[in-house]
């Protein structure tokens, strides 16, 4: 059966396409015969009832610098595809907020993946805090007292944004650096949300593993 599979992701111009999984997700449709289309979150509309994006065809290759064709931009009502993939890398903004909000009048046999509510409900520096025994010793805070309590306690730590991505604005402070404070001065005039702050695992360096649930 041939399904009608619309991905919102970022730009694919952008993508890597050695290491980014939406990537690999559209091969693997192709692969099995599937049509793809592709769209921006910032194509989304909500039309009198109607979740509708401009939306373009899709076709995706492993090849470096030609990787993908696509067609014109169209309107395409996303309760007519088969899968809509939300797709697009965060900030968990505003933005990246009200497009779950879209995405759930979606109506029909469309399925949405994830579903909408639960990527909304799960921001993943936060749902992680359900599991205390799978992470390092964490602080949520914007009190630069309590940051200064926790790297004394723990010395190495990681500072990051609470709704970041991909590695940005994550900063590693050894015991002896000087520039906590200017740090977390930055994160408080940059960011209205409190800041993440971890002990730092050496075993990092080694990289991470990606898990991906079907059908969980």
């Amino acid at each position: 059966m041939t399904l009608n599979v619309a991905i919102q992701m970022d730009r694919i111009e952008s993508v890597n396409i050695n290491a980014d999984s939406t990537f690999a997700l559209a091969l693997e449709a192709q692969a099995r015969g599937h049509r793809l289309s592709y769209y921006l979150p910032s194509d989304l509309s909500f039309r009198e009832g109607q979740v509708v994006a401009k939306a373009r065809s899709l076709e995706v290759r492993r090849t470096a610098g030609d990787h993908f064709t696509a067609g014109e931009r169209v309107d395409l009502d996303l309760a007519t595809t088969d899968v809509v993939l939300m797709r697009q890398d965060p900030p968990f903004d505003m933005a990246y907020i009200t497009a779950t909000h879209l995405l759930e009048h979606i109506t029909g046999g469309t399925l949405v993946v994830n579903d909408p509510v639960e990527v909304r409900n799960a921001p993943e520096k936060l749902f992680v805090t359900h599991f205390p025994g799978l992470m390092p010793e964490t602080l949520i805070t914007t009190d630069p007292e309590e940051i200064s309590d926790f790297r004394a306690r723990h010395k190495d730590i990681i500072v990051k944004p609470l709704y970041g991505n991909g590695g940005a604005g994550v900063f590693h402070i050894k015991p002896d650096d000087e520039n906590l404070n200017s740090l977390v001065e930055m994160f408080t005039e940059t960011y209205r949300e409190p800041m993440i702050i971890q002990r730092y695992l050496p075993e990092v360096r080694a990289g991470d593993k990606r898990i991906i649930l079907v059908d969980g």
